[in-house]
């Protein structure tokens, strides 16, 4: 299969284009599940989006910071991620506002206005260097898009759907979500918004989470081919539990997994609930997935206090706005409920900004410019937010167990006490992070993705919560992310027609697609 493609390091290679007619018609799956079976045939592939508007990101090995989505896919590519898979990432603080990472680094706030105004445009050529860098490096490069194509408001402007694919010159696949209903008026209406020039890079659609008799689909794909012109590549039926790490919303990989297929029972006596507080701007909620891969550990997001009452843990996530979710968190009495469990010695556990909410003061110039604000008191740390942005892809050791995790955050902890540090060196120095009685605080992401320290840490929070409920001996959250990322390139192996997906990526935009009338206004 390789031979069909040209040399790594050679002539520019192969790319397509996976745009969608939504925000979450799938593109992101699909694009993963491209990557991981053109890697299975030895094929030399990179995933790459040009602009990702997400708050849960990713650190590279050279200290990038990247969208999580896009550190997936390189994972599904089997490939290691770098900045230029992902040179724009757009990390909402409000609204109306994002800070804008460039090729992995911050370099300021910007309104949406001003983004879309003209920063954006200016980017194209940053983007298309990036997208002609991988097609120098790989046989194969799949873009993600964002959004719909179709949104006639942004064109001028855009530069990751219509706007790349044209400044590129890749073919267009646009997928629809058949589970949402219209995907045949969605599948036409967008392809006759587009002017003709754009129109003539969109080679095909992919439709999406089919159940049922595909043949009762069959006649409305031939009419569809005979409106556009165009065929369809590929029907995939609607699988539960699929999914790669997420831009935004609660549908995560391996919690939904868990949630929806038969969920292996306890490996002790008990199961141990786990209540992770839903707070605004929530970032990097992907932590809990390594929580909720344990056979026996439910995990759900709460917002209201007396949510937390049957909970054996409580997770206070990270968050691009520490001292707004901090005022959340009181709005709404959480605050004294994770207090009120602190007395009692219940378990509590802080990520990143949620450690920051834990302590005892913080102070923010940066981030909510609030200046000085009383945190919950229950560690002893006072944080202060820098200017600039801490990347690190951090080793150590906690509860006698190797860690491994990643580090995205702007406030600088001082810790002033405490029972014990969090993480440690080999040498049991302080690393990050700390403990006082049953509370919890680290800056490190991802390190309930370490199995043996997991299992640990679950054992002393079942300890605490007075639980029968004892880890698992051999749950390895890494052969579990594998076998999604499988199943994902499966989809696209048994239902996508991939010897058209081939020529698309290898010889580029078919020759004579027609124009659908209107086109853009």
């Amino acid at each position: 299969m390789n031979g069909r493609f040209k040399a790594s390091g050679g002539a520019v290679g192969g790319g397509l284009l996976v745009a969608g007619t939504t925000s979450d018609a799938g593109k992101s799956v699909v694009t993963a599940g491209i990557c991981r079976w053109l890697a299975r045939q030895g094929v030399r592939v990179a995933p790459f989006k040009a602009q990702n508007m997400s708050l849960n990101s990713f650190v590279t090995r050279e200290g990038a910071e990247i969208g999580r989505a896009q550190a997936m896919q390189a994972a599904a590519a089997r490939v290691e991620p770098t900045a230029l898979m992902n040179p724009v990432l757009l990390k909402p603080g409000s609204d109306r506002s994002s800070q804008v990472v460039l090729l992995g680094k911050a370099v300021g706030e910007l309104s949406a206005r001003g983004y879309h105004a003209g920063r954006q445009e200016q980017l194209l050529g940053t983007v298309t260097d990036c997208l002609q860098e991988l097609r120098r490096t790989y046989d194969a490069v799949i873009c993600e898009g964002a959004g719909s194509p179709a949104e006639i408001n942004l064109r001028r402007t855009d530069i990751v759907n219509m706007g790349l694919a044209r400044a590129a010159r890749i073919p267009v696949m646009v997928v629809g979500d058949i589970d949402r209903g219209g995907v045949f008026a969605s599948f036409f209406g967008t392809t006759a918004l587009l002017s003709k020039e754009d129109q003539a890079l969109v080679a095909g659609y992919l439709v999406n989470k089919f159940r049922g008799d595909v043949t009762l689909l069959e006649p409305g794909l031939e009419m569809l081919r005979g409106l556009t012109g165009r065929q369809t590549l590929g029907v995939l039926p609607f699988a539960h539990g699929l999914g790669i790490d997420e831009e935004d919303g609660l549908r995560v990989s391996l919690r939904g997994a868990v949630r929806e297929s038969v969920v292996a029972p306890p490996h002790g006596a008990e199961v141990l609930r786990v209540a992770v507080a839903a707070v605004p701007l929530m970032s990097n909620f992907t932590d809990v997935d390594a929580l909720a891969a344990e056979p026996g550990v439910v995990v759900r997001f709460v917002d209201r206090a007396e949510e937390l009452a049957d909970a054996d843990l409580v997770v206070l996530p990270g968050t691009r706005g520490t001292v707004r979710a901090l005022e959340w968190l009181r709005e709404r009495g959480l605050a004294d409920a994770v207090a009120r469990r602190a007395a009692e010695g219940r378990p509590v556990l802080g990520i990143c900004g949620g450690y920051q909410m834990l302590g005892e003061r913080i102070e923010d110039d940066i981030e909510s410019k609030a200046g000085t604000v009383d945190g919950l008191g229950l560690l002893p740390v006072r944080v202060r937010f820098a200017a600039e942005k801490t990347l690190a892809r951090p080793v150590g050791k906690a509860l006698g167990e190797p860690v491994a995790g990643y580090e995205i955050h702007h406030g600088i902890a001082e810790v002033t006490g405490g029972d014990e540090t969090f993480l440690s060196d080999d040498q049991g120095r302080s690393l990050d992070g700390c403990r006082a009685g049953s509370v919890w605080g680290t800056h490190w992401h991802g390190s309930l993705e370490s199995d043996g320290f997991r299992r640990a840490f679950l054992r002393r929070v079942a300890a605490d919560a007075g639980r029968a409920f004892v880890p698992a001996p051999d749950t390895s959250f890494a052969t579990l992310r594998e076998e999604q990322l499988d199943r994902l390139g499966d989809l696209i192996e048994e239902h996508a027609d991939t010897a058209a997906l081939l020529r698309l990526i290898e010889e580029g935009v078919p020759e004579g697609l027609p124009f659908v009338p209107p086109g853009a206004p």
